[in-house]
């Protein structure tokens, strides 16, 4: 019992006391007159004795009461509590329910929910707009109702692959709206934890539409570089054929010494123009080339200085010609780099070959230099001129193709104004820069700088090859060649020297003549009627039992891809029409060596 308790029950006590006290004196003294009776001690000690249980009782009643009353209050609190929360979780869950209902029910994507056993139990109504369906009529429709029937089994795998927790799989299939008009829709399913399913739909009609007009662009650009490749490749070889004929006896007529001066001068214009001819063709190929991205770089170690070298002794004859002095500025302290020799080359040309064009009277220079750059080094070629020079309003334009100072400049120096074009082309390609410094009537000077590497050495390069060294019996030729005109101008190019030459026709006079005797080289050309070189070289390289025959290709078909035919199909090296003698007597010479045999590849 606490302190409080007991102060409270003698107070009670003391009150019950009291109370008997006055009760006892009312009694005896006012209504009884006793006073003998009148006893106020003996009163207080019974009233104390009785009152004191009493009241403890009395008041341990009250405390119960006040305990319980108290937790039932508590109690009636925490249950007040717990219905007001359970009424804000439940607003809660109204409010998100609605909320996401609002949400499906105004998404322009239809969401469906399907059960476990795969019964539509929500559908939201964009699907009206998406199908044309109301919702009853949908929620009653078989499952693979207007879906195509070549969709519905992917759709059906994919779904039957998923499982819970899964990452959301999008299906797209072709589906019919309720008016029979076709639609594609993209669905997105995603496997509940209860094995339901959700899927968004939405309607990629136009997109696929889109996808479809693209695809149908790509194909007809594509048909388009197509025609146009084997249109360059057709244009080459028709082109290639007739120049193979007027190069080549046009370099056997100025080697046959027996024509007047004038005669001879006449054929020095045909061989000239036909060379001109032939770089016009070369241009134009390139450059479609390059245009449709089809030339790939072949980095090799080289020598800057001797590429430099060997371009200033082509052009040469040229400037000497024209009573010009050409010049060359060598600094390559650094030495050999790795990039596409071949192509700088062809750069340096077209820089070399306008130079000279437009240069009158004076000098033309070349300076070579290896600048630091943030890759190591650079190389940087410029070929100045003291020419014409270019108005400063064309020289943006100096580089695009076609571009030459105006007609009247065409007409007077020629070209296809496809040189520079080529030459800014194969640098961008390279990431390099190409530009022209140039002031009216005081020259030009184009040039260009790319990043390469340094070379560890150069690629040793074997001594050039003796041109048909003596033997002690005549080699053994077997050219095939559909066309008779050339097959005569090779005959009329190796006829000083000692040699044996076989002609076939054709493909299959070719195989023929290749399995009744063994020849020291074999010059095949590829479009032949009956059967064309690439055929007659796999049927010569299958039957072949003793020593491999060199194959070199004698061909108009002179673009990578086709080279590349021709040494897949056996053949050992190409050599491109039209024909010079140099080319073909170096390329005979290499095949014909003693001790050099064609390997098998």
């Amino acid at each position: 019992m606490t302190r409080a308790r007991i102060l409270r029950t003698i107070g009670l006590t003391t009150l019950v006391a009291g109370a008997a006290q006055v009760v006892d004196y009312l009694v005896n003294i006012v209504l009884l007159h006793d006073l003998a009776a009148y006893s106020p001690v003996s009163t207080l000690a019974i009233s104390v004795v009785v009152a004191l249980p009493l009241a403890f009782v009395l008041f341990g009643k009250q405390m119960d009461l006040t305990v319980a009353k108290r937790g039932l209050t508590a109690t009636l609190q925490d249950r007040e509590a717990a219905i007001t929360e359970t009424r804000d979780a439940l607003s809660r869950l109204q409010s998100s329910e609605t909320l996401y209902r609002l949400l499906a029910d105004n998404l322009s994507d239809s969401l469906s929910l399907w059960d476990a056993d795969g019964q539509r139990l929500y559908s939201s109504p964009s699907l009206e707009k998406l199908l044309g369906y109301t919702l009853n009529e949908y929620m009653t429709l078989p499952i693979d109702q207007g879906i195509h029937p070549e969709d519905f089994p992917r759709i059906a795998a994919v779904v039957k692959a998923m499982q819970p927790g899964d990452e959301p799989r999008p299906v797209e299939y072709r589906r019919a709206r309720k008016d029979g008009t076709e639609v594609w829709l993209e669905s997105t399913y995603t496997v509940l934890r209860h094995g339901g399913l959700i899927s968004a739909t939405r309607d990629i009609t136009r997109r696929k539409h889109l996808e479809l007009e693209l695809m149908a662009a790509l194909e007809q650009a594509q048909a388009a570089a197509a025609a146009k490749a084997d249109f360059l490749a057709n244009m080459t070889h028709e082109l290639r054929t007739p120049l193979n004929a007027i190069v080549g006896f046009s370099e056997v007529l100025q080697r046959s010494g027996d024509l007047s001066s004038q005669d001879a001068r006449h054929v020095d214009l045909v061989h000239d123009a036909s060379l001109t001819l032939l770089e016009v063709v070369n241009d134009v190929l390139d450059f479609s080339r390059l245009e449709a991205d089809g030339v790939d770089l072949d980095p090799q170690p080289f020598d800057p200085a001797e590429l430099a070298r060997s371009a200033c002794a082509l052009v040469q004859p040229q400037a000497s010609a024209k009573g010009l002095r050409l010049d060359l500025t060598l600094d390559v302290a650094r030495g050999p780099m790795v990039g596409d020799a071949p192509r700088l080359s062809r750069v340096l040309l077209n820089f070399l070959s306008n130079a000279i064009k437009f240069t009158g009277e004076g000098a033309v220079t070349v300076r070579v230099t290896q600048p630091a750059s943030a890759g190591g080094a650079a190389l940087r070629i410029e070929v100045a001129d003291s020419g014409i020079g270019i108005p400063t309003e064309q020289i943006e334009g100096v580089f695009e193709r076609f571009a030459q100072a105006d007609a009247g400049v065409s007409r007077r120096f020629g070209g296809t104004g496809l040189g520079l074009a080529i030459s800014k082309r194969i640098i961008d390609k390279m990431d390099g820069a190409i530009g022209v410094e140039s002031r009216v009537g005081q020259g030009s000077t184009f040039w260009f700088e790319l990043a390469l590497p340094l070379a560890d050495r150069l690629v040793e390069t074997a001594a050039p090859e003796p041109v048909l060294a003596d033997a002690e019996t005549p080699l053994r030729l077997l050219l095939v060649e559909d066309n008779a005109v050339n097959r005569e101008l090779i005959r009329a190019m190796l006829a000083p020297f000692d040699m044996v030459i076989d002609t076939a026709q054709d493909g299959v006079e070719g195989v023929e003549a290749a399995r009744r005797a063994p020849y020291d080289l074999i010059l095949m050309d590829v479009q032949m009627p009956v059967m064309d070189g690439l055929t007659a070289t796999r049927r010569i390289r299958a039957s072949e039992t003793g020593e491999r025959a060199p194959i070199v290709a004698m061909t108009a078909n002179v673009l990578p891809d086709q080279i590349a035919k021709c040494l897949d199909a056996g053949m050992d090296d190409h050599l491109g029409k039209p024909v010079d003698l140099r080319r073909l007597l170096e390329t005979v010479s290499r095949w014909t060596q003693p001790g050099t045999t064609a390997e098998a590849t």
